[in-house]
C-alpha cells in the first residue's frame, strides 16, 4: 500500500511539475510575397539552406521549423525575369516561447520594360518612337532605350516610328508581338539617309 501512494504522488509531482514548466513546439517563418508577374517565380532562402519557389503573390511558409532563440534569415536566392524581389523583416530570432514568424514581406518590381537599340542616329538630331500609338519616347542617341510603361503579361505591343529625324528614314525591327516579361528587349531601330 505504501509503494502504491508513493508512485501516485510521484506522478501528480511529476505532472504537476510539467504543468509549471510551460513546453513550447517548433516556430515556423513566413509571410506575404507580392508584386510578382504572371506566369514568373521567385526562389526565397532561409538560413542559407531552406529554399522555397514561389510562383504566385500571397502568403508563404517556409518548410522547415525553428527553435526558440534560433536566428533566421530570409533572401532572395533566384530572382524571377526581369523582376527584382526585396525582403523585409527578414532577419531576426525565435523568440523563446517559439512563436511562429509571419511578417516576413517579401515585394517584386519589374525592371524590364520594351526595350532595344537605336542605331544610325547623326548628330543633333532625334527619333520620336511610339508603343501601340502613344507612350512618345524621343532618342536622341545611338544606344539602348527602354519605353517607360510597362505592359502587364501577354499584352500586345508594336513599336513604330512616330516622328522621323531631320533627313533620315528610321525603320522597326522585332517592333511587335505579345508581351512576355523579359522577351521584348530585341527591339531594333535603324535610321540611315
Amino acid at each position: 500500500m505504501v509503494r502504491r501512494v508513493v508512485l501516485v504522488a510521484s506522478g501528480v509531482l511529476v505532472s504537476l511539475g510539467l504543468a509549471g514548466c510551460p513546453f513550447f513546439g517548433l516556430a515556423t517563418v513566413g509571410g506575404s510575397l507580392t508584386g510578382l508577374s504572371s506566369g514568373a517565380s521567385v526562389t526565397l532562402q532561409n538560413n542559407g539552406a531552406d529554399d522555397l519557389t514561389l510562383s504566385q503573390n500571397g502568403r508563404f511558409t517556409f518548410s522547415r521549423t525553428l527553435d526558440a532563440d534560433d536566428d533566421y534569415s530570409v533572401t532572395v536566392l533566384t530572382q524571377p525575369v526581369s523582376q527584382t524581389c526585396t525582403v523585409t523583416n527578414g532577419s531576426g530570432k525565435i523568440n523563446s516561447r517559439a512563436s511562429d514568424v509571419e511578417n516576413v514581406q517579401v515585394s517584386c518590381t519589374t525592371t524590364a520594360g520594351i526595350s532595344g537599340t537605336v542605331s544610325g542616329l547623326t548628330a543633333g538630331v532625334a527619333v520620336t518612337l511610339l508603343n501601340n500609338g502613344g507612350n512618345a519616347l524621343v532618342v536622341g542617341l545611338n544606344g539602348p532605350f527602354v519605353f517607360s510603361n510597362l505592359p502587364s503579361n501577354g499584352a500586345a505591343y508594336a513599336v513604330t516610328v512616330g516622328t522621323q529625324p531631320l533627313g533620315l528614314t528610321c525603320t522597326v525591327a522585332n517592333g511587335s508581338g505579345n508581351y512576355t516579361i523579359g522577351t521584348a528587349t530585341n527591339v531594333a531601330v535603324t535610321c540611315a539617309p
